[in-house]
């Protein structure tokens, strides 16, 4: 049975771990690139640090990627090489901060790294990028090759995170006042132009990358929740009017009309990512501003909103969820959800994506755990620092979460009956399969009525039907030749 007509018919799986595909080996790379087109991946997320590849010293033309070091952009030239050859498309988030030289000097040195970027030095760099992976650009070793195209481009990452751009908010004239969208603006905007200049105007094009999260302007570095953040880059107050007089002199609103460049991207949509943290993914957070997976509905009617507003964006724009995942515990001792509920929440946020139609991607982040810091002590919070939400541990075992990946399967009451929903997601798209619906009985499993034929591209499924409450089922795949079989996580029928 094939998805319905308020869900999403089409939707692209996609993963992202740089530890593993950038900032690692060769060898490391060809086995994530194995595991995750086994798993399904249909294109990985990957992000270009201006601070990675610009020198430290200043350039004269940073938007000719000669100008950079051959070494620096290697590990992307692979990437997208290797990613090519296993069917798998490429998405570059070129992001901010870059180096020293390209800040401007912060008030505190604790702040400097990511401080009011150089807009026009972000702007070259972007050019570089994109020049660079125009399918046209010869490498410069590796036999002069051309380099394959990319064609899917992010502009920033959480921008209203301190993390990644400071400041956020700033005191004016004795008040506080979101700064951080001011600053995304005009990086969007050069991010835009870079893109247009060197002839990837009709690509998928992300705005936004916003982080999930955040708190009412506090300070320099506090993030901004998301929906605040986005009215600000507007320059749109909480009733969406637009501001005016001093207020609006504080955001810098001169130059919202430099929006008016997304025009030209026919193929713009919105990222953004939808942590909950350790939240159940049907729980909302208190502040309406937030935006997790629990309430991703409020994304797109904020966006049409701003489109009717402004006209600076079109009505009914795609939203993309760039990152999205749980860490758990174990690994870690301090932090995350277990084993099973990471599983079972992957799923229910899968499901929430299927069910908006207005979102056509969902990336998994990780695909292994990143190794804990160990210049600290084994049983500090600091050793364990880093993100633990792959579907592998770090020395590759798996989590049950792996398999709940590549067969998702959700039961949803429906009325007085249930809606049973799961994907084949890692089989190729477009190939007809067939899974079968069993409930266990007593220590057996029993097949509980007719097989379902998958007929969606990307093997999506949805079958109304009835249950026991209570009762225990899962989805069984078999290979149509029968040699082969796989079985989703078992689901108790709410």
């Amino acid at each position: 049975m094939t998805a319905q007509a308020h869900a999403a018919a089409f939707e692209l799986s996609v993963m992202q771990d740089d530890n593993q595909l950038i900032y690692s080996s060769a060898g490391n790379r060809t086995v994530a690139l194995n595991r995750m087109k086994a798993m399904g991946v249909d294109a990985v997320r990957v992000s270009v640090l201006w601070d990675a590849v610009a020198p430290r010293k200043k350039l004269k033309n940073g938007a000719d990627p000669k100008a950079y070091r051959k070494a620096n952009w290697d590990k992307y030239d692979d990437l997208v090489r290797a990613a090519q050859a296993y069917g798998i498309q490429v998405y570059f988030d070129v992001t901010f901060p870059g180096p020293r030289w390209t800040q401007a000097k912060a008030n505190d040195p604790a702040n400097q790294r990511t401080w009011k970027p150089n807009v026009r030095q972000f702007g070259r760099f972007y050019q570089a990028v994109a020049k660079r992976f125009t399918g046209s650009y010869h490498d410069e070793n590796e036999g002069k090759g051309v380099l394959p195209r990319v064609s899917w481009w992010g502009i920033g990452n959480e921008p209203n995170q301190g993390g990644w751009l400071m400041p956020q908010s700033r005191k004016i004239g004795g008040h506080l006042v979101p700064t951080s969208p001011g600053l995304y603006r005009d990086l969007l905007v050069a991010g835009a132009d870079a893109l247009i200049r060197t002839g990837h105007s009709d690509d998928t094009i992300n705005m936004g990358e916003t982080a999930p999260l955040g708190v009412p302007p506090q300070s320099e570095r506090r993030p901004l929740r998301p929906a605040l953040f986005i009215r600000e880059m507007f320059c749109l107050n909480s009733a969406l009017r637009p501001y005016r007089g001093s207020a609006a002199k504080d955001r810098g609103c001169s130059s919202v009309k430099k929006l008016s460049i997304l025009k030209k991207l026919p193929r713009l949509t919105y990222a953004h990512h939808p942590y909950t943290k350790k939240t159940s993914p049907l729980k909302r957070d208190k502040s309406r501003d937030a935006i997790t997976i629990a309430n991703l509905d409020s994304l797109p009617k904020l966006l049409d909103r701003i489109a009717a507003k402004t006209k600076l964006i079109p009505s009914g724009l795609g939203v993309v969820l760039t990152e999205f995942g749980w860490e758990t515990k174990p690994p870690d001792s301090f932090n995350g959800i277990s084993l099973e509920q990471q599983a079972e929440w992957n799923n229910l946020g899968d499901y929430a994506t299927y069910v908006n139609p207005r979102v056509f991607a969902n990336t998994q982040f990780l695909l292994f755990d990143v190794p804990p810091r160990k210049e600290f002590p084994r049983n500090s919070k600091a050793y364990w620092f880093t993100y633990q939400s792959g579907l592998f541990y770090a020395n590759g075992q798996r989590k049950p979460s792996a398999t709940a990946y590549m067969l998702p399967f959700v039961i949803r009451k429906s009325g007085g009956s249930y809606v049973f929903w799961g994907q084949v997601r890692f089989t190729a798209n477009g190939a007809d399969q067939v899974i079968q619906i069993q409930r266990k009985q007593g220590s057996d499993w029993v097949n509980d009525g007719d097989p379902v034929p998958v007929t969606n591209t990307v093997g999506f499924y949805e079958v109304p039907r009835a249950a026991q409450k209570g009762t225990v089922y899962r989805a069984l795949w078999t290979a149509p030749d029968q040699s082969a079989a796989l079985s989703s996580r078992e689901v108790k029928a709410p």
